[in-house]
């Protein structure tokens, strides 16, 4: 199967060159950085690792995986059988993509999410209102779609047949929720796979801003009511 793999980043200079050397290339097509506005040297550290390095203005992280997802739809025929989604700051342990890839391509799943509250977590790798935000979110959609997550984790891994069904929609926060959320609506087969999580590298434009915290907690809740049936 083909696979190709889409990082969005913004100002991620200290790490998106370790998160690219770290992507197994036997593995994989091609890595596409898409820098979301980026101020430092993201784009020149990414295409010096040998990156696909994309432009989108638009700040939010939706909307970055968007721009990858459009280019990646621009190669007709070529486009890819899978898709991975993983984060610029190096939180991820990249070189784990065989796992996360693996569900898909042995027994035929169409999503796999990287569930970060089932493997090992490095102290401090995740902040109090991120571990009850990912409990509250996935006890939701448990509750409201009769399916069981227990991350949101950005570390994921999905079918392109499934992501022309879904028709990702959302720009910013509510990206990894609504992926979710309208596949257990489209009753898509999904698991979810342990993955270890370290502290990333740099300060999170999420978790490290009150404002961050706040906007991204609310659109996941909005998010998960949104699509409920």
């Amino acid at each position: 199967m083909t696979i190709d793999v889409i990082i969005p980043a913004y100002n991620e200079e200290s790490s998106i060159g370790l998160v690219i050397s770290n992507i197994p290339k036997n593995l994989v097509r091609e890595i596409v950085v898409v820098s979301n506005a980026s101020t430092d040297k993201t784009e020149e550290v990414a295409t010096n690792a040998g990156a696909k390095v994309l432009q989108e203005p638009q700040k939010g992280y939706g909307a970055a995986c968007l721009k990858g997802l459009t280019y990646l739809k621009e190669k007709g025929n070529n486009a890819p059988d899978i898709v991975v989604f993983i984060d610029g700051d190096f939180s991820d342990y990249p070189e784990e993509m065989p796992l996360v890839v693996n569900p898909i391509i042995e027994q035929g799943f169409d999503m796999v999410i990287g569930s970060r509250a089932l493997g090992n977590k490095e102290k401090g790798a995740m902040m109090p209102q991120q571990i009850f935000g990912n409990w509250l979110a996935t006890t939701l959609i448990k509750l409201l779609y009769k399916v069981t997550f227990t991350d949101l984790g950005p570390f994921r891994a999905i079918t392109w047949q499934a992501l022309e069904k879904i028709k990702m929609e959302d720009t910013n926060f509510g990206w990894t929720v609504e992926m979710q959320v309208k596949a257990a609506r489209l009753n898509l087969k999904c698991t979810e796979v342990a993955v270890n999580y370290k502290k990333r590298i740099g300060v999170s434009k999420v978790t490290g801003t009150l404002y961050g915290t706040f906007m991204a907690g609310y659109k996941i809740i909005y998010t998960i009511f949104k699509y409920a049936k």
